[in-house]
């Protein structure tokens, strides 16, 4: 066989078995985004979050998440989170603002996001993060799962860990606009037309009972919509008048249809705008 010949084969079985994956140098940044196939950890130079100080109306979640955090940054027990309701009430801004606060305190604490079409590669970036000094919350955004969908037992690697056990420096948090992360009407399908109706949805609604931490995020009134925006509005220097605050607002939210976080943010970037105001 030729030298050609025998240099092709071991080109050809190169790419087949490809060399391990190696972690990548955490001290580089404090937010990493898992990819799969080829398996890496992309490091992000600037995380988008907001400041803790600007989110209103979420104060419990807030000091519950942040206590929780603490505790696992400092090596401590701590538990999974599930943040869950309304949508654009802050529910992805807040774990990122909670990071933010404690990462200048604790520079080993990170992030990890994993997006939800890639959770059945999950156990092999938890192989990656096992053993390593630094701290890692793997976050998940806007998690659920829909009819015939069997991501939802990848999640598993993490909240159980199987026989190896969730890591000790591994903690996850996700946000789902749905308690038990499935929508309603499937869990009363398949409840209706099972044969053993307990049994059929307990492996999927049980899911959400893993987290250890439920937090629940409600739409905002008026009042809390509108400190939102005057919040913004102090914090990057916006002069207005709280009657024009207040009509502008009201005017922008009705057009809307409904009242939240991103509309408040949304209606303060036009605002910003109008006065010259950069936000970022």
């Amino acid at each position: 066989m030729s030298e050609k010949t025998l240099s092709r084969i071991a080109d050809a079985l190169e790419r087949m078995s490809p060399p391990p994956v190696t972690a990548p140098d955490f001290a580089a940044a404090a937010a990493f985004v898992w990819h799969p196939d080829p398996d890496r950890l992309v490091p992000v130079p600037s995380v988008n979050r907001v400041d803790l100080g600007l989110l209103i109306g979420v104060d419990r979640a807030r000091d519950t998440l942040m206590a929780n955090t603490l505790q696992f940054a400092k090596g401590l027990p701590a538990n999974n989170a599930l943040l869950w309701g309304a949508r654009g009430m802050g529910k992805s801004s807040l774990v990122k603002a909670v990071h933010g606060t404690l990462q200048a305190d604790y520079p080993h604490l990170k992030v990890v996001e994993v997006q939800r079409e890639d959770l059945p590669s999950i156990g092999r970036c938890l192989n990656l993060l096992r053993g390593v000094p630094e701290r890692f919350i793997m976050f998940c955004d806007d998690l659920s799962f829909g009819h015939d969908d069997a991501h939802y037992k990848s999640l598993k690697a993490v909240l159980d860990g199987g026989i190896e056990g969730r890591p000790d420096n591994v903690v996850l948090y996700a946000t789902s606009n749905r308690r038990h992360l499935m929508p309603r009407d499937m869990i009363e399908n398949e409840r209706s037309s099972a044969i053993s109706p307990s049994e059929a949805v307990e492996e999927k609604v049980s899911l959400s009972d893993r987290f250890g931490l439920w937090l629940g995020f409600h739409p905002c009134d008026q009042d809390e919509y509108l400190a939102m925006i005057r919040g913004y509005c102090d914090a990057y220097g916006v002069v207005i008048t709280d009657d024009t605050l207040r009509a502008e607002a009201i005017e922008w939210q009705a057009t809307r249809g409904s009242r939240s976080g991103r509309v408040a943010w949304q209606f303060f970037t036009d605002l910003a705008g109008r006065h010259g105001i950069a936000t970022s």
